[in-house]
């Protein structure tokens, strides 16, 4: 098959997280099972612009990209470049796959794709949620969602990364499919015997982008009811003027002495997880969450809210622990996991990694994407 894949920003941005990651990944992985992957994006870099070359295609650890400069520094990313070699090229190949939403890139290249006859398949990453209505531009959401956006998705295929993303979009729209299967993620090594013993004080870490619906507010008011001793490492970053905030907000709740802020961390971030007792994800939403899979593949259990995608993963394989998005649940759970639950943190260090590498070999994931473009486009 050949695919052309486009998202709004591409590796380098790595400032975007998880979605800019998950979708090369993906696509180093199909190129490798035989795909011809082509990447649309810009050169999107936060406020910033990549120092990459406009309007060629280059290799990008084996995928072709092409990066079209944008003319807006916000998160519309618009690029008249992109949407009109895209309008000049689409029908060249056998599918479009869009990834995000909410961006003009992402939109506008639906619209082309299949003005122009060329099946979509669009994977949101978290974009259609329920709270992403509720959150910024609410209003204005949801008029463009009902004039445009549902008109395009409801004739696109959607890619969902976690049942939880599949549920939201099977209430939100009427898409020719809905498909399952989760994000790739690159995993840590697993070293034994490992650490072989918790912490004391316990060691906490949060592995993410800093923004808002994180949930680092909440996570700070629980520690102020934590009754054991403990020490938080913040590893992300995120706009100054949030991170400035939380880091007054930890000053004025009394436990800024127990915090270390370790800002933007790439290549060492698995030892960094190797070396804490619990990974805590207090989010408002999250379509799956990489951190919770690379924080479990070097044994570093997880106590996550209900609203990360991964939930349901953590509770069935008992890998970690889920509570409410509240400070008194997860007080109540910090301080649980640290007093009586050091036998179970043991056995996921021990056991967690194997469980990840079955679950999230390359090879399977691989054939289940190979089959979401194969099994939909016969029916087209």
């Amino acid at each position: 098959m050949k695919l052309l894949h486009i998202i709004a920003a591409y590796k380098p941005a790595y400032v975007y997280g998880g979605p800019t990651m998950s979708v090369a990944r993906l696509c180093e992985q199909l190129v490798k099972g035989g795909q011809r992957i082509h990447v649309y994006t810009t050169t999107a870099n936060g406020a910033e612009e990549l120092n990459v070359m406009h309007n060629t295609p280059v290799q990008v650890d084996d995928v072709v990209v092409t990066y079209f400069k944008r003319i807006t520094k916000d998160h519309t990313h618009f690029s008249p470049a992109l949407l009109w070699a895209l309008w000049k090229n689409v029908q060249r190949y056998d599918a479009v796959h869009v990834h995000a939403w909410w961006n003009l890139v992402s939109v506008l290249s639906c619209l082309i794709a299949l003005v122009r006859g060329v099946p979509v398949f669009v994977s949101p990453r978290g974009t259609l949620s329920p709270y992403t209505f509720q959150n910024k531009n609410n209003r204005i959401k949801e008029v463009v969602h009902h004039l445009l956006g549902k008109p395009l998705l409801n004739r696109s295929h959607m890619h969902a990364t976690s049942n939880r993303e599949a549920a939201a979009l099977s209430n939100l729209l009427s898409p020719k499919s809905i498909t399952t299967v989760p994000n790739f993620v690159k995993l840590g090594a697993v070293i034994q015997p490992g650490k072989a013993e918790i912490s004391r004080p316990v060691k906490l870490i949060f592995l993410s982008r800093i923004e808002e619906k994180k949930g680092l507010e909440t996570l700070f008011d629980a520690l102020t009811k934590v009754t054991v001793p403990y020490r938080l490492t913040i590893a992300g970053d995120g706009k100054r003027e949030y991170v400035d905030m939380l880091k007054a907000l930890a000053a004025h709740r009394n436990i800024a002495q127990y915090i270390d802020w370790a800002g933007f961390i790439t290549d060492s971030k698995f030892d960094l997880l190797r070396q804490h007792d619990l990974f805590v994800l207090i989010s408002y939403d999250e379509n799956f969450a990489n951190a919770v899979i690379e924080s479990l593949s070097v044994g570093t259990a997880v106590l996550i809210s209900q609203e990360v995608g991964l939930a349901e993963y953590v509770k069935g394989h008992q890998l970690g622990w889920l509570c409410e998005r509240n400070a008194g649940s997860v007080s109540a759970s910090l301080n649980e996991i640290a007093l009586d639950k050091t036998a179970d943190l043991l056995k996921i260090r021990a056991t967690a990694p194997l469980i990840i590498r079955k679950d999230f070999d390359e090879a399977p994931l691989t054939k289940l994407y190979t089959d979401l473009y194969t099994q939909h486009l016969i029916k087209e």
